[in-house]
């Protein structure tokens, strides 16, 4: 099949299946050949890879991810998409479509069982929608020496790309995050605005709990920046592609991560108020405000300093204190 990325292409298929785009979906879908290339180059895949693919509409960016991978999972939300990837990717037999929130799918069950090296069971073929949204996600047993005695299957490096819509982007990643998915990087599109608070330093005025978040686990680098005319439909505002190299050990030492990203949380749910008083007053954390002033003090910071200013070294510093005064 000719490639997505032509314009007049992804412009037949739409109406040829008469698909409705959906707001509620963020559903904008990528038409330019270059930027493709740039997100293949950026997320550095390579022919031992498995890439989990986030929200692939038509299928465009799937194609190049499987030109470049050993296999490729898409999760895709909009059943009504189901039928078009049908036709899209019928030539890529190492791609695997499954109907279902990203938000409720076990990843690691996913990358248990389609990044086997071995090329056993799913990793032998395509299964277009191999799962429903109603059905759940799949439910592979999972192979390992704590059940068979048998040694474990090696697994395929995993990276995971996706074209993110704004008001899920932090769900998403955050989920991706916590839930430690072994993945070596992050590839995603973005709106702009957000790559930028991603990537920004303490004091400036996108500096907030997401850009401690990405970087306590990642190295955020923004690779290119995309405009409207990329998509269709075209949005409102420009969008960047931003890589996330996953730290194997974050780059500072945090006793409690629960506690750490609550402090985090607190300390920008009020931006303009003291850290005294945004941890102090924060209902679902086990602090005082004299707690807080103290553990300021033995940082050498005044009562009156503001989360905005904290760099990641010194929240971590002060999660640690703070832990360690109950």
């Amino acid at each position: 099949m000719e490639k997505l990325s032509n314009p007049s292409k992804t412009r037949e298929i739409i109406e040829k299946y008469g698909f409705d785009f959906r707001k509620r979906f963020g559903q904008n879908f990528l038409v330019d050949a270059r930027v493709l290339e740039r997100i293949i180059e950026a997320a550095q895949i390579t022919k031992e890879d498995l890439v989990i693919e986030i929200g692939p509409g038509i299928g465009t960016l799937t194609q190049y991810l499987a030109e470049a991978a050993a296999k490729v999972v898409s999760i895709e939300i909009d059943r009504n998409l189901i039928p078009i990837l049908g036709e899209t990717l019928a030539e890529y037999d190492n791609v695997t479509v499954i109907n279902q929130d990203v938000l409720k799918a076990d990843l690691n069950e996913i990358i248990r069982e389609y990044g086997r090296f071995s090329g056993e069971g799913a990793d032998a073929g395509r299964e277009a929608s191999s799962c429903s949204e109603e059905e759940g996600a799949r439910e592979p047993s999972a192979r390992g020496t704590e059940d068979s005695g048998r040694e474990t299957p090696a697994l395929r490096p995993v990276r995971i790309v996706a074209n993110l819509p704004y008001y899920i982007t932090t769900p998403i990643l955050m989920g991706l995050f916590e839930k430690h998915i072994p993945a070596k990087s992050i590839t995603v599109m973005v709106q702009k605005e957000v790559a930028d608070r991603m990537q920004a330093q303490a004091g400036t005025k996108d500096y907030g709990s997401l850009s401690l978040a990405v970087q306590y686990y990642s190295r955020p680098h923004v690779e290119v920046e995309v405009p409207p005319r990329s998509f269709m439909p075209r949005p409102k505002v420009s969008s960047s592609v931003i890589s996330l190299d996953i730290y194997e050990t974050p780059p500072v030492k945090v006793e409690n991560e629960e506690l750490f990203h609550n402090i985090i949380r607190a300390a920008f749910s009020q931006r303009r108020k003291t850290l005294v008083n945004s941890l102090g007053n924060a209902a679902f954390l086990p602090v005082t405000k004299e707690q807080t002033a103290a553990a300021l003090k033995a940082l050498g910071l005044p009562e009156t300093v503001r989360g905005e200013v904290l760099t990641l070294e010194q929240f971590a510093e002060l999660a640690n204190l703070l832990g360690r005064a109950h």
